[in-house]
């Protein structure tokens, strides 16, 4: 489902909003070719050739012409930690909030789609530091806290917060004892210089057994490809302040060409990690975050 962000404010309810993104793509997974994605997800799982016909579903069979087997809850718990940058980059743009828009509106469809398959979920936000960080647990009531939590988060205004990736990543390893899975949106704009320090803690996040799925969170048509009317701007730093007035056409191909090489430098390096990193652009369907989760949630069985 593909909402604009202008929009999403319209919706008072972050839940009811949440639930529609994944009932629709559900619906979306029934019609498509990958029904081994279907709402049976939660409770069964394709039956492999040698395995017991002890827990076959036949019912499901009967429906699907697939062979499927009962999957009981200690075999499908998962440990997951949404963590959300709430520096002020991610309120670009400004009109609309847009990338931490995206990403909790994101966040809140993953939260709902967990919850019903009974995992345990938890919110991490951060900017400079953790500000805050809830419990990780699958019962409906801590859903609803989390769900308002994310209101919250949805409904509060700019602030000047910079970002320390690599700080507060190294402290979500250190305080996850148990194997999750972290999946972290952020548009990673951090000082250059610190890059190395965020695939360090990443690494970290690897060697202490975590799963990592990184969406890089990004407004593809200005900060990508730099697409501005041709006339004089002012261009504002929201976490220094900064300000540069220049005509668009004076640095589109050296802009274009220096964020290529960067967001190649990110994919190439968490793929060297074995972390998935998937771009996504806050004005593309919100479908592609839950498939990614789902192809994730699949290979960690």
């Amino acid at each position: 489902m593909k909402l604009n962000v202008l929009e999403i404010h319209n919706y008072k309810n972050l839940e009811f909003l949440a639930r529609q993104l994944v009932e629709g793509f559900i619906t979306g997974l029934h019609k498509s070719p990958y029904h081994g994605f279907s709402v049976e997800f939660a409770e069964h799982r394709l039956y492999n050739i040698g395995e017991s016909t002890r827990h076959i579903d036949w019912k499901v069979y009967a429906r699907t012409d697939k062979l499927f087997t009962k999957q009981y809850e200690e075999e499908t718990n998962l440990r997951c930690q949404i963590v959300i940058d709430n520096s002020t980059s991610m309120y670009y743009p400004v009109e609309s909030k847009g990338k931490i828009s995206f990403s909790i509106i994101s966040a809140a469809a993953l939260t709902y789609l967990l919850q019903s398959q009974r995992d345990a979920v938890g919110i991490c936000t951060f900017s400079s530091q953790i500000e805050i960080n809830t419990q990780i647990k699958s019962t409906t009531s801590h859903r609803h806290k989390l769900f308002l939590l994310l209101q919250n988060l949805l409904e509060e205004s700019k602030h000047n917060k910079r970002t320390s990736v690599a700080e507060v990543l190294h402290e979500i390893a250190e305080k996850n004892y148990r194997r999750s899975l972290i999946i972290i949106f952020s548009d990673m704009f951090d000082n250059n210089a610190e890059l190395e320090a965020i695939f360090g803690a990443l690494q970290h996040l690897k060697h202490n057994k975590h799963e990592v799925l990184v969406f890089h969170v990004t407004d593809k048509l200005t900060e990508y490809h730099f697409e501005f009317d041709e006339r004089p701007h002012e261009f504002i730093d929201l976490e220094s302040g900064e300000r540069l007035r220049i005509q668009p056409s004076q640095v589109k191909e050296s802009f274009e060409m220096h964020m290529t090489a960067y967001h190649h430098d990110l994919k190439i390096r968490c793929g060297q990690l074995k972390i998935d990193y998937i771009e996504s652009d806050i004005n593309a369907d919100f479908n592609q975050i839950l498939y990614t989760y789902l192809v994730k949630r699949v290979k960690m069985r």
